[in-house]
């Protein structure tokens, strides 16, 4: 076998930005798979190049021109800076590989663009791919494994791509990417990884981990990529304290309610962790995951903001993860019930996602494409706030946004930034909440919200594109994508700005029946 000349590329963006925030924690949310493949293509003996693009680099002169094959890996908001580069290194001869969310969520659109499109990716995978790389025209290959990796390549092992990338973030947080599991015991139907079983990884490998990391990087953070961290808590927190000295580095995790018992929490406080990211999601259902069982509207809200009151008292940082319009919320009363929950719990920053239909990501999806409720936006603007790709069940386009933005500027008024301020404790969790809220992520977002509402009144064809009568891309998006591209814009392919919204369903032989309404409340998730 040749040696090849390789590049790995993590999207961690969409596209250039000067945005403060994105400064300080774009080079910590670094993924672990680009890494990871990365390992295992220097193990197979080959030259790579790692980049983890956080918006402030040159990709053109970050990458070389003379690379054999290019892997990248994005989520959706980023697929069409990747179809653009992808595009670019193939007119130089190279074999393209499309990795990570984007490829799993929509694969044949994906193998429009690129060589190889990977879904659950293992070492054989990529030996798979390195055995013979020959470009796939016009149309490229799906390859995956039958399911997650058992085994996955360990800090010391990825730590030659991991420093660079950390050495980029211009202040004291450093965030080292880890995971302990794949998969997840919950049902959520909107998740990605509702479907995917749940597996631990190797305990003795946590803990070589941690002692690397204390001897390389002994102020690091750790963040945990789980889809939700600690379901065999006592297994995970006995390899975290066999490791490492109480407190000796700092962890963030993404955890659900019901796993954040007092008795749980005393122990991840001792052990280090500073921030806690529980997911709430509805008002209405996911009751397990939030431990409200069949409490719903202000009794969920009562229970909930009580428990993440009691969170606080033992991490320092918290961040409550909402998704606005799910066919439970209906009226004012969900944003309202909102509001409720932040007087209630000052401390708390709130997370919102529009409810986005990832192509094959979820259950839910095939319903949604079944009702023909499922929009063609660009995937630039699938980032789970600048666009919802779903026709709300219960409202309408601008009754919607109102709500959205009402709900947003309350969150991030200055008053409601001071109470957050006085609600947790001084230093990161303080500093941190006001950078998020008056950058991107809040005001921005005030920005961004009030101008698509205008846009729903004067501009005809946007709102011809939202309410379904037209899957021409309106042009306040187009400019938008063509800005963010930058010089990459002309290695678009035609054709790439759109995507069919009912791949999933044609490909799973069904007919689209937009007269029948389905059932596509929530309900109780389940939890092992």
């Amino acid at each position: 076998m040749r040696r090849l000349r390789i590049g790995v590329l993590d999207l961690v963006t969409k596209g250039p930005t000067q945005a403060l925030y994105a400064r300080i924690m774009h080079p910590n949310l670094a993924s672990i798979m680009p890494q990871a493949v990365a390992v295992w293509c220097e193990e197979a003996g080959h030259d790579v190049r790692f980049v983890c693009y956080t918006g402030f680099e040159d990709l053109l002169d970050e990458l070389p021109a003379d690379i054999d094959v290019l892997f990248v890996g994005a989520f959706s908001q980023a697929a069409q800076l990747a179809y653009a580069l992808s595009n670019l290194f193939r007119r130089r001869g190279a074999v393209t590989v499309l990795g990570g969310p984007h490829a799993r969520c929509y694969p044949d659109d994906a193998c429009r663009y690129f060589d190889y499109v990977l879904g659950f990716t293992d070492r054989s995978v990529i030996a798979d791919v390195l055995a013979d790389p020959t470009p796939q025209r016009p149309v490229g290959i799906c390859l995956s494994a039958k399911r997650q990796p058992q085994v996955l390549p360990g800090v010391r092992e990825r730590w030659k791509f991991i420093e660079p990338t950390l050495r980029k973030a211009p202040t004291h947080i450093k965030a080292v990417p880890m995971i302990g599991s794949l998969g997840c015991p919950y049902t959520c139907p909107f998740c990605i990884d509702s479907t995917v079983d749940y597996q631990p990884l190797n305990y003795d490998q946590i803990r070589e981990d941690l002692r690397f990391l204390i001897r390389a990087m002994p102020k690091a953070w750790v963040a945990w990529h789980d889809p939700n961290f600690g379901v065999r808590f006592d297994d995970f927190m006995t390899a975290i304290e066999d490791a490492i000295r109480p407190g000796t580095l700092r962890f963030a995790a993404e955890s659900s309610l019901s796993l954040l018992s007092e008795p749980n929490l005393r122990r991840l406080r001792d052990a280090g962790f500073k921030a806690e990211l529980p997911g709430i999601e509805s008002w209405y259902s996911l009751g397990n995951k939030s431990k409200t069982g069949r409490k719903t509207g202000i009794d969920k809200v009562r229970s909930v903001s009580e428990h993440v009151n009691l969170i606080l008292r033992y991490i320092p940082y918290v961040q409550t993860n909402f998704v606005l319009g799910l066919d439970d919320d209906e009226g004012d009363e969900p944003f309202e019930l909102t509001k409720r929950f932040l007087d209630c719990t000052p401390g708390a920053f709130p997370g919102y996602s529009l409810l986005t239909a990832f192509g094959e990501a979820a259950p839910l999806n095939l319903e949604l494409q079944r009702a023909g409720r499922v929009l063609p936006f660009p995937f630039h603007f699938l980032n789970n706030n600048q666009a919802m790709n779903v026709r709300p069940k219960n409202y309408t386009w601008p009754a919607f946004y109102d709500r959205v933005i009402e709900l947003t500027r309350y969150s991030f008024s200055w008053k409601t930034i001071a109470r957050r301020a006085c609600g947790t404790r001084w230093g990161f969790p303080t500093w941190t909440n006001v950078v998020r809220a008056i950058s991107s992520e809040g005001f921005g977002r005030i920005k961004f919200y009030t101008t698509l509402r205008r846009l729903l009144e004067s501009d005809r064809s946007l709102r011809r594109f939202f309410d379904g009568e037209t899957d021409a891309v309106p042009a306040f998006y187009v400019e938008r994508v063509k800005r963010d591209l930058g010089p990459l814009w002309e290695f678009l392919p035609a054709g790439a700005l759109s995507h069919d919204p009912d791949a999933y369903l044609r490909k799973m032989g069904e007919p689209r029946s937009p007269s029948v309404e389905p059932a596509v409340t929530l309900g109780h998730a389940s939890a092992s």
